[in-house]
């Protein structure tokens, strides 16, 4: 049966049924994951009082701060509270703010860069704000270096562009094109900050600009996070399918524009992730002379792979993906309104 004549409890039978993405990356957990999550919750608590008790319960159940614990498996409890922060923050900040306007966005977008870059360097009250505030502060404290810090919070800033650009289409309940979907997922992904932050295991906050700059490298981010923007849309297709307005997912942009079922559709999606997949093991097994580097070179693109594996990881058990269990947006915007044909 096609999953346009399925209910919501159907939608998620048949999609157990269906083939999913294969990694041949090992997967290794961080030892601090319980701390982190426990850490996690009292966020929640002490930042998080203007959602319902019901949209905190649930963020609780979805372990956000599980995201980086199950994808960098060498850093310190210490080394984990920045990246936590933000996969955690915004996430929650996108299921809050997922009926908002594209300038509204921006305005948030705008106040949360200057708390990152440390134009505002005034602590904000409990919130979202706080959360950001804290990120630069617990990066500096683990001592992140200041060119990789620039380059995560670069990639920060394209996730928050990723979710303004979003807003057009969600008001219209329509995908967007192929091509404009791409260029919004490679960032609300969020796997690109994860590819910058992975530096920060082991040795790898040692690589020089030569390495992180060079377009392997960079070709090789990009193919993570279409990776994990495809793995995060086929797990997320039975939640979008059910409601309005969830419309970035390559498997409805896809049977949008080319006019195909949402089975085929799904079916082309996955063939473009082992596609991808496929390109990022052939530069995996082909990267430049880094001379000196080369050893640790090697090693940091194989982590890429295991937080590849860890965010699907993360993909395959959170309850955040199954029935019933995702947040209805809460913010009640002054200026969102459905955008009908």
């Amino acid at each position: 049966m096609p999953f346009s004549d399925l209910s919501e409890t159907e939608l998620y039978a048949k999609f157990a049924t269906l083939p999913k993405p294969d990694y041949p990356f090992p997967f290794q957990s961080n030892p601090a994951t319980e701390e982190l999550v426990q850490e996690y919750y009292r966020w929640i608590d002490e930042d998080y009082e203007f959602h319902s008790n019901k949209a905190r319960a649930q963020h609780k159940s979805h372990r956000l701060s599980d995201f980086p614990a199950l994808s960098m498996p060498h850093l310190t409890l210490a080394e984990l509270r920045p990246v936590a922060r933000y996969a955690a923050s915004g996430a929650m900040m996108d299921d809050y703010y997922d009926r908002c306007t594209p300038d509204e966005m921006d305005q948030i977008r705008l106040r949360i860069v200057a708390l990152l870059v440390g134009e505002d360097g005034t602590e904000p009250a409990p919130g979202i704000d706080r959360q950001f505030y804290m990120l630069r502060k617990e990066a500096m404290a683990c001592g992140m270096p200041d060119h990789l810090y620039a380059n995560f919070i670069k990639a920060v800033d394209g996730v928050l562009i990723g979710y303004r650009e979003e807003k057009r289409w969600v008001a219209r309940n329509e995908p967007p094109p192929v091509a404009v979907y791409w260029v919004i997922r490679e960032n609300t992904s969020g796997a690109l900050p994860f590819a910058k932050y992975t530096c920060m295991q082991k040795n790898f906050r040692a690589l020089p600009h030569l390495v992180l700059d060079d377009p392997m490298i960079l070709r090789l981010h990009q193919l993570a996070s279409r990776m994990v923007g495809i793995h995060n849309d086929l797990t997320s297709l039975p939640k979008e399918l059910a409601r309005d307005g969830d419309v970035i997912n390559l498997v409805l942009c896809l049977q949008h524009e080319k006019k195909i079922s949402t089975d085929d559709a799904y079916l082309m999606a996955l063939e473009l992730h082992n596609g991808f997949l496929e390109d990022f093991l052939t530069i995996r097994d082909n990267l430049p002379n880094f001379g000196q580097w080369q050893d640790m070179v090697i090693d940091y693109v194989d982590h890429l792979g295991i937080m590849v594996r860890g965010l699907y990881r993360y993909h395959e058990i959170s309850t955040r993906y199954k029935a019933g269990s995702y947040v209805d947006p809460e913010y009640q915007s002054p200026e969102f309104t459905w955008i009908r044909p």
